[in-house]
C-alpha cells in the first residue's frame, strides 16, 4: 500500500495536540516536564497559541488530587484552550506479553505531522482495524521503505544482542515519544533503522509509551 500522509485531505488541517499521561497520587504526573516540553515545541512549530496557566488548570482539574492512578488526556486547541479529562488508570498484568502484527497502511516518513502528537489518528485507526484484538495487542507500521516506524500507540524497541534497545529514528516517520525520549537520554536506547525481517532475528522486543511504560512484546 502506497505511503499516505495525514495532511492530503483539507480536513486533517482541523486537529488538537494532545498528550496522554498518568497521575500517581504520590508523585504526580509522571514525566510531566517532558510532556509539556514536547506540547510546547508542537505548539511554537504549528502555530498554536499556548498558555502554561490553562494548561496547567486543566490538568489539575481533571485528576483534582485524585488517590487513585489515572489516565489523563491533555488536549490544547490552536486559540489556546485546553482540556484535560481522566479515567482510572488500568495496569497490564504483570506477565503480560503483546503480539505484534505489521500494518499494510504505510507512513510516509516525510510528512512532519507524524513527529507531533495529535487527535488526527484516521492512519493509526485504520491500521489498528487491519486486524481484530485477538489478532494482535499491537499493530505496526513501516514507511515507504520497509523501515519500522512505530505501533499505532507506542514506540517501538528492539534488542538485537548487546542489552541496547534500538528505536527507529526519527526521520523513519514518527513521534518522538516522551518514554522513548528518557531511554535515550538514559543510554538504554539508541536509534537504528530496521525492517520486519530484521526485529525477527531481535533477542528482545519491546513497545511502550509514557502510560505504560515498556511492554514485552512477540511478533505474531
Amino acid at each position: 500500500m502506497s505511503a499516505q500522509s495525514p495532511l492530503r485531505d483539507g480536513d486533517a488541517a482541523d486537529f488538537e495536540l494532545i498528550e496522554t499521561m498518568r497521575w500517581e497520587p504520590a508523585s504526580g504526573f509522571l514525566r510531566l516536564d517532558r510532556h509539556l516540553a514536547r506540547l510546547y515545541g508542537s505548539a511554537a512549530e504549528l502555530g498554536f497559541s499556548y498558555d502554561p496557566q490553562k494548561v496547567g488548570e486543566a490538568l489539575s482539574g481533571a485528576v483534582d488530587r485524585s488517590p487513585i492512578a489515572m489516565r489523563t488526556r491533555l488536549a490544547l486547541w490552536r486559540d489556546g484552550e485546553a482540556n484535560a479529562s481522566a479515567q482510572p488508570y488500568e495496569p497490564l498484568a504483570a506477565d503480560k506479553v503483546w503480539a505484534l502484527r505489521l500494518a499494510r497502511t504505510r507512513l510516509a516518513s516525510s510528512n512532519m505531522l507524524l513527529r507531533h502528537k495529535t487527535s488526527w489518528r484516521q492512519l493509526y485507526t485504520h491500521a489498528r482495524s487491519e486486524y481484530l484484538i485477538p489478532q494482535a495487542d499491537e499493530v505496526l507500521l513501516a514507511n515507504e521503505r520497509g523501515e519500522i516506524c512505530e505501533g499505532t500507540i507506542t514506540n517501538v524497541f528492539a534488542d538485537f544482542g548487546d542489552g541496547i534497545l534500538a528505536t527507529p529514528r526519527l526521520d523513519c516517520g514518527l513521534l518522538p515519544g516522551v518514554l522513548r525520549a528518557v531511554l535515550l537520554d538514559e543510554g538504554r536506547a539508541t536509534e537504528a533503522i530496521y525492517s520486519l525481517d530484521d526485529l525477527k532475528s531481535a533477542k528482545a522486543l519491546f513497545v511502550g509509551n509514557s502510560l505504560r511504560g515498556l511492554i514485552p512484546a512477540r511478533l505474531a
